[in-house]
């Protein structure tokens, strides 16, 4: 018999590798069989349909979009509750709503709840697959590598009716991969942007992943950790806010409140790696003061990473109460999140250093010196070098080369 890798046959098929290795792992490619760690195809095997559940009622969502939340469902900050409301007639919705603003307000144990109850009751594929990422989510948060497999695996299995379905799938799989800085799997129309494969309702949200896949590289290339010809250091991440402003103008246009705070931190994150401190600033007070009304301080805990100190600064000027909250939960989320990254990639990642080590870090991470660190930091030289020192001593490296791979 004539065989094919799982390459080979995820080329053939359209689909990921690691999708293909799922269905190898798991019996439903017939006569694939295993050499080791390797898997060998049947070149005539055809790809499987996701598994059906027969009582699924297929319940239908007021959007085509397992995204709810960044639909203009939720269109004016602060309106959380009376949006919720508005669909209250549909159960499903309602439900997978109300979960995803409970994950934006860092309320983890309501959205594990909620999760659980999607995939006990075998809901619609919409719902399926939105509880799937809630659950991964709760998974992050809880350094839960078991519960993160678990997670993907109910979401490889979400009931597809169609291409656009298993299309969506594989989006959705990527994005939970995204969430611990692992963004190999998008599919190919998704690294240059095009979203055709994709339901007009969930565009919103496919900008926001989007704009997230863009910034990976461009961490990644000034870093050093991938080369791409012609390109640099910064360069990529000084040019990326020509990519996300015009986004944000079309998110406020389509009143996606959520879209637009997310589109805004990454467009934050862009200018302040740049060394553009007072444009990064604007955008973070812009989100801040979207997030506050409806108390969505688990989307600025995330963020915590990125800032630093500044983030802080920043929402204690608008609220104190803020601050402690926030501050609270990313002592659990930074916990959780190094934990489970570190599980999925097998390497270690720093959860112990300071605001203030890890901006040095990731400032010497991009290359900078220690003349030009002291300078953007209003600080010493000498400063700069201990804190180099201990950051190493803390995290076992030996090289300031090696700085870009734990944080």
């Amino acid at each position: 018999m004539d065989y094919t890798t799982v390459s080979e046959a995820a080329k053939k098929w359209g689909v990921s590798p690691r999708r293909v290795q799922m269905l190898c792992s798991e019996g439903r490619i017939k006569g694939a069989v295993r050499f080791g760690p390797v898997w060998k195809i049947p070149a005539k095997a055809v790809l499987p349909n996701a598994r059906r559940k027969e009582e699924s009622p297929h319940l239908p969502m007021p959007r085509k979009s397992p995204f709810l939340d960044m639909t203009n469902l939720y269109n004016k900050a602060g309106t959380a509750e009376k949006s919720a409301e508005m669909l209250i007639n549909q159960p499903e919705a309602h439900a997978l709503f109300q979960a995803q603003i409970d994950y934006r307000r860092g309320e983890i144990e309501k959205v594990y709840e909620r999760a659980r109850y999607f995939l006990q009751a075998h809901s619609g594929f919409y719902a399926i697959l939105g509880g799937g990422m809630l659950l991964a989510q709760c998974a992050i948060w809880r350094g839960d590598v078991f519960l993160w497999k678990e997670a993907k695996k109910h979401m490889f299995e979400a009931p597809c009716k169609d291409d656009h379905d298993r299309e969506l799938v594989s989006l959705a799989l990527a994005i939970i991969d995204s969430s611990v800085y692992d963004n190999k799997d998008y599919p190919d129309w998704f690294k240059i942007g095009n979203f055709e494969a994709l339901p007009g309702d969930a565009h919103p949200a496919a900008k926001v992943f989007y704009v997230k896949y863009l910034y990976m590289a461009a961490y990644a290339i000034a870093t050093k950790q991938i080369k791409l010809e012609g390109v640099e250091g910064l360069a990529l991440m000084r040019m990326l806010p020509n990519t996300i402003e015009p986004m944000i103008s079309q998110a406020v246009i389509d009143k996606t409140v959520v879209p637009e705070m997310f589109l805004r931190m990454s467009c934050a994150v862009a200018y302040y790696n740049s060394g553009q401190k007072e444009r990064a600033i604007d955008h973070i007070d812009k989100a801040v003061a979207l997030a506050l009304p409806d108390q969505m301080y688990g989307f600025l805990t995330e963020y915590m990473r990125h800032f630093g100190e500044l983030l802080e600064q920043r929402i204690a000027l608008q609220s104190e109460d803020a601050l402690v909250a926030v501050k609270a939960l990313y002592n659990v989320y930074s916990v959780g999140w190094a934990r489970l990254s570190g599980q999925v990639k097998n390497k270690y990642v720093a959860n112990d250093l300071d605001p203030k080590e890890r901006e040095i870090a990731k400032l010497s991470a991009f290359g900078f010196t220690v003349k030009e660190i002291a300078k953007m930091l209003y600080t010493s030289e000498s400063t700069v070098s201990h804190t180099i020192t201990r950051i190493l001593a803390k995290t076992g490296l030996l090289s300031k080369k090696e700085l870009a791979f734990i944080l």
